[in-house]
């Protein structure tokens, strides 16, 4: 089956020396893990924090692709850069694996949609539109006291994804700005790393509602990894204390937020977004990306039919991408 990681870290470790194409002691996504955990492609985020002006997040970002460009340059006989599901699947045939990218906070474009025109054609597939901070295209769910959801601007960005064939990305959104994604956009939305408030109450995660109007657009939540976001008992203590102060949640905690989210939308609406090398503790049992298996495992065991783990491994993701670019063309 073809797996797709939806969001992780990678490139900010890159930029601080991370070899990818080694397997290394430090980070939780390089070649060789991604190989033995049977990953065919992964989104590898642009990630700027709120802390940093437009100018130097914008400043980041293109040292983050260059480090991504080294190294498929590098390694080209072990990945290739995607930018639709046709060539992620034609990389998969030919023995390598894909690298997309999505970018993770929409400060680097600065108010211009010359920018985010400009970051389309350098190869950005997706766009969360805010991080932990509200910034001049949305409210986020960290602060959300800016615009009361998308601003004008916001609006615009919005059209404009659609136009291009970019992927919206809810995550981080507040719930206002999430509402108004759903009414503003043509094309389904995605959260590429997000897990489900029904069972964890943190502000990132999504409602069933949210949930639900998110699949009424096509949409898809991809799970997250992050034990904060899997479970309120663990966020509590180790907000407090530490990671060791209280047992982390593991891996039957991540598909308990999966067989969640199927249960609210649909096994055609949920997939994996594991914001590996995004968080500093991992569930037990899923240590890295190498792990991913396990979380099939699971599924199986709960009495998921292959052709429905295939969806959330990452068929569906991969649906919801060919309808944005589909729209796009029809436009």
């Amino acid at each position: 089956m073809f797996v797709l990681d939806s969001h992780c870290d990678t490139p900010s470790l890159m930029i601080r020396g991370l070899d990818i194409g080694l397997d290394n002691d430090k980070g939780h996504v390089d070649f060789p893990k991604l190989s033995a955990g049977g990953v065919d492609a992964s989104f590898f985020a642009l990630y700027t924090s709120a802390e940093l002006t437009p100018e130097q997040a914008l400043a980041r970002v293109m040292e983050m692709l260059a480090a991504i460009r080294d190294a498929l340059d590098k390694y080209k006989d072990k990945a290739a850069l995607a930018l639709s599901p046709s060539e992620a699947l034609s990389n998969k045939s030919k023995g390598l694996f894909s690298i997309l990218l999505g970018m993770e906070n929409g400060s680097p474009i600065q108010k211009s949609l010359s920018l985010l025109r400009l970051f389309y054609k350098m190869g950005v597939r997706y766009m969360t539109l805010t991080h932990n901070g509200d910034n001049e295209i949305a409210d986020s769910a960290a602060e959300g006291k800016r615009w009361g959801g998308l601003s004008p601007f916001g609006i615009e960005v919005v059209e404009e994804m659609n136009r291009l064939g970019m992927i919206i990305d809810v995550a981080h959104a507040s719930d206002l700005t999430f509402n108004d994604i759903i009414k503003y956009s043509k094309s389904p939305v995605v959260s590429t790393h997000s897990c489900c408030r029904a069972l964890a109450s943190h502000p990132r995660n999504m409602t069933d509602d949210m949930i639900k109007l998110m699949a009424d657009k096509g949409g898809v939540i991809q799970i997250n990894f992050y034990p904060v976001f899997l479970s309120d008992s663990f966020a509590r203590d180790y907000s407090t204390r530490g990671e060791l102060a209280f047992p982390k949640p593991t891996a039957e905690d991540v598909v308990r937020h999966i067989d969640h989210a199927v249960n609210v939308a649909g096994v055609e609406h949920v997939g994996i977004g594991t914001d590996f090398d995004g968080i500093e503790v991992t569930p037990y049992g899923l240590e890295n990306i190498s792990k991913l298996p396990l979380v099939f495992d699971l599924l199986i065991k709960k009495g998921y039919s292959e052709d429905q783990i295939e969806k959330i491994a990452g068929n569906n993701f991969l649906r919801v991408f060919n309808e944005v670019i589909s729209n796009s063309l029809s436009r």
